[in-house]
């Protein structure tokens, strides 16, 4: 889930096994848990077609690739514990839309490694921005709408405040959720410091054993309280659990939040990006924010944040019961986002 210390914070591989694109389907597909579609990238039917793989940075990426090639390009980023399938719903909307979307299994998820063993395991917000613009670059994507939420929403926020002119347009679920080590110093009330349970037992070397061995249960223990009133089946929670199988999620994951408490380093490489980050710099990019009204997550206030965005800016309350994974919850309302500030409406 995401966190804002410093702002008081949807059948299953289903697929036409009669192609020959299914008989080529690649073992890094397999492994996590993608099913091949008869549209290029994108399908209606609760599942992706093949990964797709680029060398970005210090990332072998996976990512989905869906919609015409020569499309306007959308770039859709999930967060913890969450994966590509938080926007299955979501893309088949925006190809038929004409847009060509990009679903990357973000590092420590899927079928991304790392490429060299050498590479820290590192899950500071700067590094996750860095590895997106790095895949827009490999990609050759010069500019892109961008949207996210939980971890994908801070690091959606980050490349739209840092290299606004790659960014056409932002959705940020829960709105404006760049941090600083030096700003989460400060204590909250009890009752919201409760609410951050995990980031507490993440911090301990029990926490980092427990999250290993228990996995799934840690993760659906999240969608639970996340989404109060999602119903989700044990079929859509398995076709995202399979990311975090990943040899690095772990050590991702508990990096990204010991790093948020102070309690581990991150790289010297970052050190100018995150001073910049530290001082909470303004978006200007045209920019939609989303919550849902069942949002289980901390999560800030909106009047808290609407004057970070200085471009045009519109705040949307979903409601019906929508928690924090918006997009799979939500899926027409997110995809209206993405498409409205795509095309300036």
């Amino acid at each position: 889930m995401s966190f804002v210390h410093d702002v008081d914070r949807r059948k299953i591989l289903k697929a036409a096994a009669s192609t020959i694109a299914a008989a080529s389907l690649s073992r890094s597909v397999l492994a996590a848990g993608l099913a091949v579609a008869p549209q290029r990238g994108a399908s209606d039917n609760g599942a992706f077609g093949p990964l797709k793989h680029a060398d970005a940075g210090v990332l072998n990426v996976a990512y989905v690739d869906a919609g015409p090639e020569t499309g306007p390009v959308v770039i859709l980023l999930h967060g913890w514990p969450y994966d590509v399938h938080a926007f299955v719903d979501v893309v088949p909307t925006l190809v038929r839309k004409g847009f060509r979307v990009i679903v990357s299994h973000l590092r420590g998820y899927g079928a991304t490694r790392f490429i060299s063993d050498d590479t820290p395991r590192n899950g500071q917000q700067a590094a996750l921005a860095v590895d997106v613009v790095d895949l827009m670059d490999a990609l050759k994507i010069p500019r892109a709408v961008i949207g996210g939420f939980d971890w994908g929403a801070r690091t959606a926020d980050i490349v739209a405040a840092q290299w606004p002119e790659r960014v056409v347009g932002l959705v940020s679920v829960s709105g404006y959720l760049i941090g600083s080590q030096k700003a989460n110093e400060t204590p909250l009330p009890p009752k919201a410091e409760l609410q951050w349970w995990y980031q507490y037992y993440f911090a301990t070397e029990r926490g980092r054993m427990g999250y290993d061995k228990y996995r799934r249960e840690f993760a659906k223990l999240i969608w639970q309280i996340a989404s109060p009133k999602w119903t989700f089946d044990n079929a859509t929670f398995e076709r995202s659990a399979v990311a975090f199988d990943n040899p690095d999620h772990v050590a991702v994951s508990i990096h990204n939040y010991r790093w948020r408490l102070g309690l581990a380093d991150g790289e010297a490489k970052y050190h100018d990006l995150e001073r910049a980050l530290a001082a909470a710099p303004s978006i200007s990019v045209p920019t939609i924010t989303l919550e849902g009204d069942a949002n289980g997550a901390p999560h800030p206030d909106p009047s808290s944040y609407a004057k970070k965005f200085l471009g045009k800016y519109a705040h949307r309350l979903i409601a019906g019961g929508i928690g924090h994974n918006l997009p799979q919850e939500a899926p027409e309302a997110f995809a209206a986002a993405i498409m409205d500030v795509a095309t300036g409406a």
